[in-house]
């Protein structure tokens, strides 16, 4: 691999995406992309006992419909890449367990799926696998219960409150394939002192416009050679920051930027607040909406750049801010 410039790299053999998925729940097949999920469930305790349970079925589903659409066995993957909100990752290894792959666990928060496929990506393209699997989720019952209040509370939803997905998205990347992994970055941990769980826009946004003002300049690329730039997920608030804070360095993205959290969800049919959010979020966008596109030659080449706020119930207990980073991928 060539490193470039301050973060960047580029994958010399260029590895493809070979076969993807995304699944969601009633909610996610209601939104504007429902038609781009390969299964939705009406149920979203997905017939088990708890969230949590749920939420492990959900990554269960999608690599297991990702390893269908790249015509793969269990067996014929080297590694798995994978990670969710909940305290140690319990959604990916609880979920993943029967397949009996190498596991490398993650935590990216809600950037989980770039971190997850760049990892992919660089082990295919450096030799150590010959194909590798990404794959993330985030269940909204689960996530309200651990970050916030549990459901039967009751809690009033600030109007910069984002609503998290739940859905689960499986990137499997080998040698070659119709969709190709070019360049990636992997971010920086920002933190200007946002320290409201209900604003995470505002939270990741500086991470966003640092790690995309630094890709263009580690590449010299220039925002209209790209198709899209998609976030994720910023939100209406954390989009409206982003934007700002990248025009005061002299980028205007306002043509061509999109956030998968504006994405997902029908903001005035669907009661969602600033937007989606969650692990699932931008994992879902990108392994259903974004990927269909690409090989359809609506889409030739966007930047994916998923952000996570890199929060956890105890930082916030103790009352500490909300730390966020973004990592890109160059997808042609």
């Amino acid at each position: 691999m060539k490193r470039i410039g301050k973060q960047s790299f580029e994958f010399e053999n260029r590895p493809g995406i070979i076969g993807h998925a995304a699944v969601g729940g009633r909610k996610e097949a209601q939104g504007p992309l429902g038609a781009d999920f390969d299964q939705t469930f009406d149920d979203t305790t997905l017939d088990v006992s708890s969230w949590e349970k749920a939420e492990a079925q959900l990554q269960k589903e999608s690599l297991a419909l990702a390893l269908e659409s790249a015509g793969c066995k269990a067996s014929d993957i080297d590694f798995v890449f994978a990670g969710d909100l909940l305290n140690q990752c319990i959604s990916s290894t609880f979920g993943l367990r029967e397949y009996h792959i190498p596991f490398l666990g993650q935590y990216g928060a809600c950037s989980t799926m770039a971190q997850t496929l760049l990892m992919a990506g660089i082990f295919v393209d450096c030799g150590a696998a010959r194909r590798a699997a990404a794959v993330t989720s985030s269940h909204f019952c689960s996530a309200e219960r651990q970050f916030r209040t549990p459901l039967e509370y009751g809690a009033q939803r600030t109007p910069t409150a984002q609503w998290t997905a739940t859905a689960s998205g499986c990137a499997i990347v080998g040698q070659t394939g119709p969709v190709r992994i070019c360049r990636g970055l992997a971010g920086k941990i920002m933190d200007l002192g946002v320290k409201d769980p209900a604003n995470m826009g505002a939270a990741m946004a500086p991470a966003a416009a640092d790690s995309v003002f630094q890709f263009l300049e580690d590449t010299g690329a220039k925002p209209q050679d790209f198709d899209g730039i998609f976030t994720g997920d910023l939100g209406a608030v954390g989009s409206g920051l982003f934007l700002e804070a990248l025009r005061y360095n002299g980028l205007d993205l306002s043509g061509v930027h999109q956030d998968c959290g504006l994405l997902l969800f029908d903001r005035e049919r669907q009661d969602v607040h600033a937007g989606g959010s969650g692990c699932g979020c931008s994992a879902s966008v990108l392994c259903g909406h974004l990927l269909r596109r690409m090989e359809r030659g609506e889409l030739n080449r966007i930047l994916f750049c998923a952000t996570g706020a890199l929060m956890s119930t105890t930082s916030q207990q103790q009352g500490e801010s909300i730390p966020g980073v973004c990592h890109i991928l160059d997808l042609a």
